[in-house]
């Protein structure tokens, strides 16, 4: 490369620098000052990253002034340019020396790098071109969304994942059975409608001591910043927006939050979501005549939103009733009134015949096939009949049978619309074994019980079998809330001594209250000196945190969880 003083060059790998003066020259160095950036840069004589910037007859260029010059004539004297013309406002002819011009002139347009001689290696090209070939399929990919989680991927959550997140809108309950994932199921389905450019809205609606569980799951695992809203968070929102929802494009709250003040379940309703998510929804409770305030809540929400996930572990916990209250959040023109729904539910199990046909791949029975026709009465299904017994290719006989089996889904029972994953139906998961233990019940248990039953009024046989399943709640109700029971509980006695035996192992108590709980690590110790962390509800995130890291550490760290 030949260089002079007052020559313009442009950098090939700072190209927003601007246009490069060169300013100082030495045997092995070159200085080149970029104004327009108001920086310095000194390179190799020999190995510059520069392209020397040159204009030709016809081009249009500005100087420093500021006006522009349609150029007629190039000179070159000593390695410098001078450029003649006329100026493009005045029509007058000028000389614009090359140190005259405008130091803002960038080549960030191909076409202007090509002009310009900036021409990158064939290899970077080929980078280049091999990233964005990998980039577009990855765009187009069908499992978009849904690998990018940190966690392993489990094939009935995959499914259910793939299957959701890629319609418009979806509107389905997730009703896997409790530690099948759901709430993984959610974030993958959340995932994969941000990713697509479906969802840019989302609103979590949860149970108040499940918010922590749900931001840390979101962030933790998919990368998704959720802002939990409480009344102190939409008090200082004021200062952005009239609406608070509006502050944030993911949110989480509480339904309590929602329930209990009409003004911010006003303005959630004014929030214009994508996606809303429900979770415990089972606790929806609702009746013809009288739904509840919860319910109602959740309902105007998912009127107005296009796309709703209701999550929960017992669709018909609180009878069919409730169930079909929940299906009706998601397409009240399907499920319109109760009677009709336990009517056609009924009918239910022709088609869960007719599908288990269908899905054991073996020949259809004359039976099973009147029945098919009869539940498809108004398509004709003979063409598909015949695919599957002719001897036609495997793929061709089993699209016939998933046709058949999707018209079936869509014209019977729920559909697309439940989703439920059993542990029974799902290989791979260790097989849960219960190892009953009788125990004699302590003397001041029998005297505390039999006192409460003396007292206690009348009570129903099955509220005084669910009351008796606590026999030291109802100690604590005579000795008060500080009474020891846990000095004489022979389960206590028994846990003890089953953590002293597996000492170096890791142990995983779980009670029905955090008082118990709390109760369980002062026992283990007071009574044996023996380190326990508790996890319930009441702690907040930090503290979760720590106890979880607590357990989790091999060295020095907690050998029970309660």
């Amino acid at each position: 490369m030949t260089f002079a003083l007052g020559q313009r060059w442009i950098s090939d790998t700072e190209s927003d620098l601007g246009l490069g003066t060169v300013v100082a020259l030495d045997a092995r160095t070159v200085t080149l000052m970029f104004a327009a950036s108001e920086e310095n840069r000194v390179y190799a004589r020999n190995d510059a990253p520069v392209t020397r910037v040159t204009f030709n007859q016809g081009d249009v260029i500005e100087s420093q002034e500021g006006w522009s010059l349609l150029v007629d004539e190039v000179i070159e004297d000593n390695g410098l340019f001078t450029y003649l013309g006329k100026r493009e406002d005045t029509e007058e002819e000028v000389v614009l020396r090359e140190i005259m011009l405008s130091n803002q002139i960038r080549f960030n347009k191909p076409q202007d790098k090509l002009f310009a001689g900036q021409i990158d290696r064939m290899d970077n090209f080929v980078l280049r071109y091999r990233a964005l070939a990998n980039q577009f399929e990855q765009h187009k990919s069908p499992m978009r969304g849904l690998c990018g989680m940190r966690a392993g991927l489990i094939p009935h959550q995959l499914y259910i994942a793939h299957e959701v997140g890629r319609r418009h809108a979806p509107r389905v309950l997730l009703a896997d059975e409790v530690g099948l994932g759901k709430t993984i199921e959610a974030g993958m389905i959340i995932h994969q409608q941000v990713l697509a450019g479906r969802a840019e809205r989302i609103l979590i609606v949860v149970p108040e001591t499940l918010q922590h569980q749900w931001l840390v799951e979101m962030m933790r695992r998919f990368n998704l910043h959720f802002s939990i809203f409480d009344e102190e968070r939409c008090v200082e929102a004021y200062a952005e927006a009239d609406n608070p929802f509006d502050t944030q494009q993911y949110v989480l709250c509480s339904l309590d939050f929602l329930r209990k003040s009409r003004k911010r379940l006003e303005q959630a309703l004014e929030g214009d979501w994508d996606l809303l998510v429900v979770d415990e929804a089972h606790h929806l409770e609702w009746s013809v005549d009288a739904p509840s305030r919860e319910y109602q809540v959740v309902e105007g929400l998912a009127e107005k939103t296009p796309g709703v996930l209701l999550l929960t572990a017992t669709p018909e916990q609180l009878g069919r009733e409730s169930h079909f209250a929940r299906l009706r959040l998601l397409d009240s023109d399907r499920f319109y009134d109760y009677e009709a729904f336990v009517q056609e539910e009924e009918q239910y199990a022709p088609v869960a015949d007719s599908v288990t046909a269908l899905f054991s791949g073996q020949k259809l029975e004359n039976e099973a096939k009147n029945q098919i026709t009869e539940l498809l009465s108004e398509q004709d299904v003979e063409p598909l009949f015949r695919i599957i017994e002719s001897d036609s290719p495997e793929e061709s006989k089993a699209a016939a049978r998933q046709e058949l089996i999707d018209n079936l889904m869509d014209r019977h029972g729920t559909g697309r619309v439940l989703f439920r994953n059993t542990r029974a139906a799902i290989k791979g998961f260790p097989t849960r074994n219960v190892h009953l233990m009788p125990m004699e019940i302590p003397q001041q248990y029998t005297t505390s019980m039999r006192v409460s039953g003396m007292i206690g009024g009348k009570m129903s046989a099955e509220a005084r079998a669910v009351k008796n399943l606590y026999p030291e709640e109802i100690f604590q109700e005579f000795e008060g809330d500080d009474a020891s029971w846990w000095q004489f509980d022979s389960r206590v006695n028994w846990l003890i001594e089953k953590v002293k035996e597996k000492r170096s192992e890791k142990i995983l108590v779980i009670a029905s209250r955090a008082s118990t709980a709390l109760q369980l690590e002062q026992a283990l110790r007071e009574r044996e000196g023996i380190r326990a962390t508790v996890f319930h509800e009441g702690m907040s995130i930090l503290e979760r945190d720590k106890a979880a890291a607590y357990f989790a550490q091999e060295e020095a760290g907690s050998g029970s969880s309660v």
